[in-house]
């Protein structure tokens, strides 16, 4: 299955709505320890949610005077101060998060439509997650549950608070091992030079009309679940938005004549 999903569009102004998750993790990509994908994907969804602000504000979407600077990855960003709209990002990226966490997402699509009746798209900035690390969170995180759940006796509990002591230890030495392992210093850089590129692409695209709306979408990979469920935030795209499929090649016709400038390559990377 390849599908795009996405939130109610977001207009200028409105109310800002909620978004998704599947649980399926993905068998495609490398896999990476728990203990690393924590800080990694804490790290992406920080880039993520200014790579919104940003676009956001270099494509005036909101009027300027309603962005402050602030500083992220030792950069000047610029960061909506309405906090209608800064809950509405920070509710969708929570729900992206969900997504890779599963290894369901296979594109994350930020979406200009004009202000027509016909919602026409201008323009989709593409973040290309394919290469995204997996892991099999869900599973490790049940079984640490099922661990947790089996209260000791209490002519056992003393023998158990040493065992708990030593695990704990160990749990802080393998996280210790795993942060020295990751490349922080290229995964920074990388991230910041995206945010670099992405606001000169940005500043230099011809101006949007007024009025223009924006959503987020999410193209899943072929192997992962639509996210439904209820509560359901995420919403299907009309057919016009969906890419086009081996099965359905001729959807996705609103998608065409859409120019694609490469922004930057990031690699999130460990230690040789």
């Amino acid at each position: 299955m390849s599908a795009s999903v996405s939130p109610p569009a977001h207009r200028q102004r409105d109310q800002p709505q909620n978004q998704p998750r599947p649980d399926q993790a993905s068998s495609s990509g490398p896999s990476l320890p728990l203990l690393a994908a924590a800080p990694l994907l804490a790290s992406f969804t920080s880039f993520l949610t200014i790579a919104i602000h940003s676009l956001l504000y270099h494509r005036n979407l909101y009027p300027s005077a309603s962005f402050l600077t602030a500083r992220a990855f030792n950069l000047p960003v610029h960061q909506s101060r309405h906090p209608a709209v800064c809950a509405w990002i920070n509710d969708a990226v929570s729900a992206i998060s969900n997504q890779l966490n599963a290894g369901a997402v296979k594109r994350i699509v930020f979406v200009v439509h004009s202000a027509s009746s016909s919602s026409k798209v201008r323009e989709r900035w593409v973040f290309d997650v394919e290469r995204f690390p997996a892991w099999g969170l869900k599973n490790e995180a049940s079984a640490a549950a099922a661990a947790g759940s089996e209260a000791p006796t209490s002519h056992q509990q003393p023998e158990d608070e040493e065992d708990n002591d030593s695990e704990e230890g160990e749990d802080e030495e393998a996280a210790a091992e795993v942060q020295d392992a990751l490349n922080w210093a290229d995964i920074h850089e990388a991230l910041r030079g995206a945010l670099q590129r992405l606001a000169y692409a940005a500043q230099g695209a011809e101006k949007l009309p007024e009025g223009c709306t924006f959503t987020l979408a999410l193209e899943l990979r072929d192997e992962a679940e639509a996210p439904i469920g209820h509560p359901q935030p995420w919403i299907p795209s009309e057919p016009n938005l969906q890419p086009p499929t081996k099965r359905k090649p001729y959807q996705g016709e609103s998608l065409k004549g859409t120019a694609t400038k490469p922004v930057r390559s990031a690699r999130l990377s460990q230690k040789s």
